[in-house]
């Protein structure tokens, strides 16, 4: 039976990562009696082996709940979402398909850099905040002073905000009535044509693709034909339902519910995410939802298959995992040393380093990642005011006697730190080229500190430092929001003098030398010796600023000797010593990379 618009409540939770969203979500689904004790787990909404493996919410899963209120039955719509920054995008989907938004803060760890990001993600949804403090079970939970800090955060009244319990189910019941009582229904008009946003989907062996959708106009039934408006894809309603949090098919989807629609659709690349969908024939014309903001990717790195055949089955996983993935971003790129592969643009490390778990694990691809680099923006010397190329990799650097300046991108850095660590985490920023804005007290012996870094210096280890400057308790989130001129360049590795292009990279000048030296210790350790020295050389353009060289191997040309004087032994050696120098004079000669060496120089 239809539930009335009014009685529906879309809602997500949103938090810092480990602060309980998922511990939280399970016991939701069992006070409403959504899930049975006897098949109940944790994290049951983490169904990737990844996810439960780590402990980290990657995907945002949708589930739907029942709840009575005053003997009025409510249905509510919930969507897990990821805590780390890296899947903010997956974070800001969720936000924009739901009305409301409970906001949870570990009662001991208090407010942190993320809690903070997606706040800001939720406040421009114009979204109805439930603040919720989680954990309230445990020995060390310091409530008063924790809401002392969301209260100074979102300025509300400390008696609207509610005390729970994920593990023991304390305060769960009251969370539900407040969602009911707080968040707004959502709006939609049941009489106009069916409308429907993609927030996420899925592909399945059997069904095709499956789309996750939030219905905003009319409703769906089932063998309706649908149109996708943006891929302008026919499809057809197989099959439509609810997620309980498995499939539950219904013989519809009606104004402001979530569920899944299997489309019969075959092509992964007529399903996107953000596209508006509905039925036809389109008999009046149908206004495309405005969809999500487009996904900007912070890092990138070349994925190549260790096995050079593998390459047909790596695209296949790529489409595969671009449709559950939306933030993913890649083209095809070709490496001399590596063969055929993608460049891939990612959010952050952990995106880059959960998607290849992900491509080994589920497709068992073997797999080589280059050095992760930040995109440049570079000015040409003869082009037009402000026009500029954007550059992901060393090789597509243009001469620089055609180079004006470079751009790089810059983020702004919220690091949340216990104040005894203020001195260790500035420091660390300060050696990371870092720019202090100012300094902010949340509580008694916890600041937030405001900086301006450059991305490249963030992405590969900055947070593994921050923790370790102190003593694990710092968090961190960023926003890249400018690009500023940087002094960088190519730096080409030469081996034998022959350039090898896959290990060319983009570094600051004032720091080539040292890079240059670690990437001819590793070759100087991997490539085997040869009949005559081997150069190694770190350039930029044509300057020399790293060398190494690997001695020659020596051939014991006397073996065959036998009888006669020392003459004899001395002529061959000679002669050995003439040719050697003869070959270094040509710097010769072809010398095969060992892959464990390309292996070493390009992953991280």
């Amino acid at each position: 039976m239809p539930v009335p618009q009014k009685n529906i409540r879309n809602f997500c939770i949103i938090a810092h990562i480990d602060h309980g969203k998922s511990t939280l979500s399970d016991r939701l689904l069992e006070v409403t009696g959504t899930i049975d004790k006897r098949v109940m787990k944790d994290q049951v909404l983490d169904s990737m082996d990844i996810e439960r493996e780590r402990g980290i919410t990657i995907k945002l899963a949708p589930a739907r709940m029942v709840w009575k209120k005053d003997n009025v039955d409510y249905t509510l719509n919930l969507i897990d979402t990821p805590g780390h920054i890296d899947f903010n995008y997956e974070v800001s989907r969720s936000l924009a398909s739901v009305n409301g938004a409970v906001l949870l803060v570990d009662a001991t760890q208090g407010v942190q850099a993320q809690t903070i990001a997606n706040l800001y993600l939720a406040v421009e949804e114009n979204l109805e905040i439930i603040p919720v403090l989680n954990k309230i079970d445990l020995p060390a939970a310091d409530v008063p002073t924790r809401k002392a800090e969301l209260v100074k955060l979102l300025g509300c009244d400390p008696d609207s905000i509610l005390e729970v319990s994920g593990k023991t189910g304390a305060g769960v019941r009251e969370l539900l009535d407040a969602v009911i009582d707080r968040v707004p229904s959502p709006e939609g008009s049941e009489t106009k044509p069916p409308r429907a946003v993609i927030f996420d989907s899925a592909y399945d062996d059997y069904k095709g693709v499956v789309a996750y959708v939030r219905v905003m106009d009319g409703t769906f039934k089932k063998r309706d034909k649908l149109k996708l408006l943006a891929t302008d894809a026919d499809g057809e309603v197989l099959e439509l339902g609810a997620l309980k949090p498995k499939f539950a098919p219904l013989d519809e989807l009606e104004t402001g519910q979530i569920g899944y629609i299997v489309t019969g659709l075959k092509d992964i690349r007529a399903c996107r995410v953000g596209d508006t969908m509905t039925v036809s024939p389109v008999t009046t014309p149908v206004e495309a939802l405005s969809g999500y903001r487009e996904v900007r990717p912070m890092v990138f790195a070349g994925i190549f298959p260790a096995q050079g055949d593998e390459y047909g089955a790596l695209r296949d996983a790529m489409d595969r995992l671009k449709l559950n993935d939306a933030a993913l971003v890649f083209e095809p790129e070709h490496s001399p040393a590596l063969g055929y592969g993608f460049r891939c643009g990612f959010l952050g490390m952990l995106h880059l380093e959960i998607l290849k778990e992900r491509l080994s694990r589920e497709f068992t691809i073997d797999l080589v990642v280059t050095l992760p680099s930040v995109a440049y923006h570079v000015y040409r010397s003869n082009a037009k005011d402000g026009e500029f190329e954007t550059v992901k990799s060393a090789l597509d650097l243009p001469d620089p006697s055609f180079i004006d300046h470079i751009d790089e991108p810059w983020a702004k850095v919220d690091i949340i730190t216990p104040v005894d660590s203020i001195g260790n985490v500035m420091s660390l920023a300060q050696d990371r080229r870092g720019i202090y804005i100012n300094t902010d007290y949340l509580s008694e012996g916890r600041a937030l500190i405001h900086y301006e870094l450059p991305l490249s210096a963030i992405i590969v280890d900055f947070n593994d430092k921050l923790k370790g400057a102190s003593s694990g308790y710092a968090s961190m989130s960023y926003d890249v929001f400018v690009y500023r001129e940087a002094d960088v360049c190519r730096l080409d590795i030469s081996v034998a003098d022959d350039a090898v292009d896959a290990f060319a990279m983009i570094v600051y000048r004032n720091e080539a030398e040292r890079v240059g030296r670690r990437v001819l210790e590793i070759l100087k350790d991997s490539i085997p010796r040869q009949q005559f020295v081997i150069k190694l050389q770190a350039m930029i353009g044509g300057k020399v600023v790293a060398g190494e060289r690997i001695s020659a191997m020596r051939k014991d040309v006397t073996a065959g000797l036998y009888g006669g004087d020392a003459t004899r032994k001395l002529k061959l050696l000679e002669k050995q010593k003439k040719g050697k120098k003869k070959m270094l004079a040509m710097g010769v000669g072809s010398v095969e990379i060992p892959s464990e060496a390309y292996m070493k120089v390009l992953k991280r």
